[in-house]
């Protein structure tokens, strides 16, 4: 594939609001994770909240749209000067031209729980105010973030569980690459909702602890939620001219293996599927990755399975699973994790794994347990979704993939 341009990027989690916050906890090794006081959530277990999302005032010509889950859009939005850019991008292409495409696992659900719990109780009808089309539909969120840019361009909302904010990034590269937009806004939201916190409490997924991926002793995962976005661009005629640490959409990889409902084939086959495609796009070998960011869930099954996958490929690249910091934000995790991955680029880590205390030598990675400095030059992110839905995010600093375009170029002449 032809590499696009990650222009801007920002997320916001439990971790706080904008890249500094992120990259601060990172550093510091410090988790967002509180014991669950979300209202009415009666569970002995640990979450990823973002502070004062319910605080947040709608834009007033967004009103319509007035969610927790917009809010935290809302929120993610306007860190990092993202809003800005994105604006000036719609000013520079035209606003037909500026695509939306956001993943999330369920939306507004929040706004649907509170209205059957407000339902009057002789005729069991909802009040006259809730909009589900706009709140709760999977779509509102892509239909709010474009109009909350005043994009004109094709705009989609995916749901495939917890690779939702990853498979955006094919879905904008497949328009660029078609010709039909020439940027795209691609992230992920998920909020924190009863439906999500007890829905993993029936399948006896949730922690009671703070998570600990690839811990020899892990036992389940924390919710978390997030607002992660990024912009993609077309390389500039230019390319030489960018920033030796400007961040590159290199590759993607996605697979459907449809092994179970909720359960990862235990052999990792659809994982590696998606990992071998995102490698092949970017045409790099397995020894040229750096770091890679996986999924890593703290589930026994979830952790074993991207083991196998990622054991078959890479040998000992470091990775590690930042989810011990920021909990599982499910249909926002593909985004905020590629925002890690591109942290880390720019900024020469690997990032260790939060609260992990010892590693499951059993599954035979290099997982790190402190933070390393390290020449990142390319990173992979995982993303692997109930049902089967998986996809890798392969991700590169400027000077080192187009150094090697231009090597590659060189050679070609000269033979």
């Amino acid at each position: 594939m032809n590499p696009l341009l990650v222009s801007h990027f920002t997320a916001t989690s439990c971790l706080g609001r904008g890249l500094d916050a992120m990259l601060d906890a990172l550093r510091e090794r410090r988790s967002g994770l509180a014991p669950c006081d979300f209202e009415r959530a009666d569970l002995d277990t640990w979450i990823g909240a973002v502070q004062d999302v319910d605080a947040v005032d709608i834009r007033a010509d967004l009103a319509a749209y007035a969610c927790r889950n917009h809010r935290l859009a809302q929120l993610g939005l306007e860190q990092d000067g993202f809003a800005e850019r994105v604006h000036a991008a719609v000013a520079r292409y035209g606003a037909d031209r500026v695509g939306v495409f956001v993943g999330t696992s369920t939306s507004g659900i929040l706004e649907t729980e509170n209205a059957y719990r407000e339902r009057d109780r002789e005729t069991g009808l909802l009040h006259p105010g809730f909009d589900y089309a706009r709140t709760h539909n999977p779509y509102a969120l892509a239909a709010f973030v474009r109009d909350y840019f005043g994009a004109r361009g094709p705009a989609t909302a995916i749901s495939s569980a917890c690779s939702s904010s990853a498979k955006v990034f094919g879905s904008a590269r497949r328009m660029i690459e078609a010709g039909l937009i020439d940027a795209a806004v691609v992230g992920g939201v998920d909020s924190l909702c009863l439906t999500t916190l007890y829905g993993f409490n029936s399948l006896e997924l949730l922690s009671r602890q703070p998570c600990r991926p690839f811990d020899v002793a892990r036992d389940g995962i924390s919710i978390g939620e997030a607002a992660a976005f990024a912009l993609l661009e077309r390389l500039p005629a230019q390319a030489d001219t960018l920033p030796g640490d400007a961040i590159l959409l290199l590759g993607i990889g996605e697979s459907s293996d449809a092994h179970h409902m909720s359960s990862p084939h235990p052999e990792g086959l659809g994982a590696r599927a998606a990992l071998e495609q995102a490698l092949a796009s970017a045409g790099l070998a397995p020894d040229e990755i750096d770091y890679i960011n996986l999924h890593g869930t703290a589930t026994p099954s979830n952790d074993a399975s991207e083991s196998r996958a990622v054991g078959a490929l890479f040998g000992s690249t470091p990775c590690s699973s930042t989810k011990g910091a920021t909990g599982h934000t499910l249909g926002a995790a593909g985004a905020l994790e590629a925002i890690a991955a591109a942290l880390a680029l720019r900024h020469g880590f690997v990032p260790a794994g939060v609260n992990t205390q010892v590693v499951d030598h059993a599954l035979g990675l290099d997982y790190a347990l402190t933070n390393r400095d390290a020449d990142v030059r390319a990173a992979l992110s995982n993303s692997f979704g109930f049902g089967g839905t998986n996809c890798s995010l392969l991700l590169g600093r400027a000077d080192f993939a187009l150094s090697r375009k231009n090597g590659a170029a060189k050679n070609e002449v000269q033979s």
